[in-house]
């Protein structure tokens, strides 16, 4: 038993230790993210949104030859995605910021688009109906898709009004509820109506956008930080990269690492009693 019961206590401290470590010691990597603006820039890529690489690909001549696309998902720490935005504006580069109900910022918002980066909507109606509502079966909340695509486009219009302009791209987001109901939000906006009615033109996780990346590059928390390679590594080898960040995941913020995983273990208790 004991030789069992090591290994597993050891990965257990292992990946809270890392956990810890990640939300509230590691120091800020934002330099790092400024010099791979930088060095992108030196090896000729067209730094853009989600919204302009689509909108370029759809061109008759096929969009940039070389470009890297940035998507943000706030998830949660508005602080450091103003400053991930800051560097952005420092060296020219345009991308998408990705807004949950929870970290709507219109403010922010605007300041993005006049910059001609990319604002929209981060949208997770499946996973907060199916919480809400303690749904525990994938099948149970496909049954209730009409209800929840309702209220996805009520937010959404909602959004767009507060925010003064049209949205474009949307980007689901994944949360426990999602991969323990093997039903991602993605799935909603399988309408092409809905699409229509709310004037979106693509989701992120689109098929017909993916297919145009070379290299599909997402951060990850300490001690991996992006996966399936770095991107300065992919510089280079490909193309067209697409890369999504978390702001979390690039500088430390105790008030809102403390706040989400308070949310998240509340989440966890309600959906389970």
């Amino acid at each position: 038993m004991k030789t069992l019961l090591n290994p597993v206590l050891s990965s257990v401290l292992s990946s809270v230790s890392n956990r810890l470590y990640s939300d509230y010691l590691m120091p800020s990597r934002l330099a790092e993210y400024e010099r791979l603006l930088e060095q992108a820039n030196q090896a000729g890529y067209r730094q853009l949104s989600v919204r302009d690489f689509h909108r370029a690909v759809q061109h008759a001549d096929g969009g940039p030859a070389k470009a890297l696309v940035h998507r943000h998902d706030i998830d949660s720490d508005l602080r450091t995605a103003r400053k991930m935005f800051a560097l952005e504006v420092r060296h020219g580069v345009r991308a998408s910021y990705y807004f949950r109900l929870s970290t709507l910022d219109f403010g922010f918002m605007r300041e993005i688009e006049a910059a001609g980066s990319e604002a929209s909507y981060h949208y997770e109606e499946v996973a907060t109906f199916a919480k809400h509502h303690r749904l525990r079966r994938g099948c149970e909340v496909r049954e209730r898709f009409p209800e929840i695509r309702a209220q996805f486009e009520r937010n959404f219009t909602r959004i767009s009004d507060a925010l003064g302009m049209p949205m474009a791209t949307v980007a689901s987001h994944g949360d426990f509820a999602n991969r323990r109901l093997k039903v991602i939000n993605h799935e909603l906006l399988r309408d092409p109506e809905l699409r229509r009615r709310c004037g979106i033109e693509c989701e992120s996780y689109d098929s017909e956008l993916l297919r145009h990346f070379g290299m599909y590059i997402s951060d990850r928390p300490y001690p991996v930080f992006y996966h399936p390679i770095s991107p300065f590594q992919a510089l280079g080898q490909h193309a067209r990269i697409c890369f999504l960040t978390h702001p979390v995941q690039w500088e430390t913020n105790w008030v809102e690492s403390t706040r989400c995983n308070m949310v998240r273990l509340a989440e966890e208790l309600v959906w389970h009693t």
